[in-house]
C-alpha cells in the first residue's frame, strides 16, 4: 500500500490535505483544465497524468533507485543533445498534452528545436500541446508491464517517432516505432537510437 497526501483544494474551494493509504496509481474523476492545472500546482510532490478520457492518474514519487537510474538515463540523452544541438531534453516532471487530450509525463523526452520553438511562450509554460519526438519510460517496481506497454502504444499513435520502454526487472528493452511491431532487446549493452537520434546509443550498463 502506498500512502499519498493529496491536496484536494480545487479552484475556489478551501485547500485541505487528505492522507490516503491506497494502491498507487490512484484514479480520480475528470476535472476542467483550470481545476487540473491547480490540482497539479498544489500537489507538486506527486506524479500526475491525465488519460485520454479525462481521468486523473495520481502516482506516488519514484523510489530512490528508480530516480537514480532515471537521472542516469536523462543525463545520457542531455549530454548527447548538447553536442548534437538539434533538440531539447525534458525530465520526468514535464507534462505534455497529446492530441487525444491526455497529459503524459515520460521519464525522459526529446523534442526537435524547430518544433519546440514554434510554440508560443504561453504554450511552453503550460503542459505544452506537443508530442515529443523521442520518449523513454523506465519501469519501476510499482509499474505493471502491461500498463506501460499501453502507454508506449499511445505515444506512438499520437506521433512519437521513437520510444524505449526499459524493464529493469527482466533486463529487457522494448523499442517502439510508428507502423512497426515493437522490437524486444534482451539484456542489451547499448540501445541504438538512430536514425531518429543521430549518433546516439543509450548505454545500459549503469541502468541495469
Amino acid at each position: 500500500m502506498t500512502s499519498l497526501l493529496l491536496n484536494l483544494g480545487i479552484v475556489n474551494a478551501s485547500l485541505r490535505a487528505l492522507p490516503l493509504d491506497l494502491p498507487s496509481p490512484l484514479l480520480l474523476p475528470k476535472m476542467s483544465d483550470a481545476e487540473f492545472d491547480q490540482f497539479c500546482c498544489i500537489n507538486r510532490d506527486l506524479r500526475i497524468e491525465r488519460n485520454s478520457i479525462g481521468e486523473i492518474i495520481v502516482m506516488s514519487p519514484t523510489f530512490s533507485d528508480t530516480g537514480n537510474r532515471n537521472l542516469k538515463i536523462s543525463a545520457q540523452v542531455f549530454n548527447w543533445a548538447e553536442i548534437d544541438g538539434t533538440g531539447e531534453v525534458f525530465d520526468s516532471s514535464t507534462g505534455f498534452t497529446l492530441p487525444n487530450g491526455a497529459m503524459r509525463s515520460p521519464d525522459t523526452s526529446w523534442i526537435q528545436s524547430n518544433r519546440w520553438n514554434a510554440l508560443s511562450p504561453e504554450e511552453q509554460a503550460s503542459f505544452a500541446p506537443i508530442v515529443p519526438d523521442f520518449v523513454i519510460e523506465l519501469r519501476s517496481s510499482s509499474d505493471t508491464l502491461n500498463s506501460l506497454q499501453e502507454k508506449m502504444q499511445e505515444y506512438i499513435e499520437q506521433g512519437v517517432q521513437l520510444g524505449l520502454l526499459i524493464d529493469r526487472k527482466n533486463c529487457n528493452v522494448y523499442v517502439y516505432r510508428p507502423n512497426l511491431v515493437f522490437e524486444l532487446l534482451k539484456n542489451p549493452e547499448v540501445v541504438n537510437c538512430e536514425p531518429e537520434l543521430s549518433g546516439f546509443g543509450l548505454k545500459m550498463t549503469k541502468i541495469w
